[in-house]
């Protein structure tokens, strides 16, 4: 299997079946990306699209300083920042994604619901950082990168969020079953 890197680099080459290859890596994992920050899933798609010929039309500048999947995220933050500035919504604000299918991997409808209300509730700071380190996978230097701040303050966002999300689901009435 051939490496991200080594796609885009082929993609800088002029080869379509590169970028074929890295769209259909990613285009779940993109969608996923916006799905989890807004309502309407229509516009998560949308946005995911313009991800993709964002790093189609900037695929000549790419420079292997990071991963792939790194620039990809780095490219779609970049570009909900710029949908929430444009529609005047609040970019600190949790959007809830009501009709995201659950997990179908056995998890309990109800406990998928539960976490994903209990993440609406952490600081924005801390929500932002454990969805790109959880969801998105990517590593403190990725995500210090991404939010221009520094890997201990990453460090210590991710670590708050993670006591504050335990916290609100074990104080949660009919929480993940009871446990504490």
């Amino acid at each position: 299997m051939t490496s991200d890197e080594q796609l885009i680099l082929e993609l800088q080459q002029g080869s379509d079946a590169a970028f074929t290859e890295l769209f259909l890596r990613y285009r779940e994992r993109v969608y996923g990306f916006f799905r989890r920050r807004m309502n309407d899933a229509a516009q998560a798609e949308e946005l995911a699209q313009e991800t993709f010929l964002a790093v189609l039309r900037a695929a000549q500048r790419y420079e292997p300083r990071a991963t792939f999947r790194a620039y990809l995220f780095g490219i779609a933050f970049n570009i909900l920042a710029a949908h929430r500035r444009k529609s005047g919504l609040n970019p600190t604000q949790p959007v809830r994604a009501p009709d995201e299918p659950s997990d179908p991997s056995g998890t309990n409808p109800e406990n998928v619901i539960w976490v994903r209300q209990a993440v609406e509730r952490l600081d924005a700071a801390e929500r932002e950082v454990l969805l790109l380190r959880e969801f998105e996978e990517l590593s403190y230097e990725e995500i210090a990168k991404m939010l221009h701040a520094p890997v201990n303050t990453v460090r210590s966002r991710l670590f708050r969020a993670r006591m504050a999300l335990r916290e609100i689901l074990a104080t949660t009435p009919g929480n993940l079953g009871g446990r504490k």
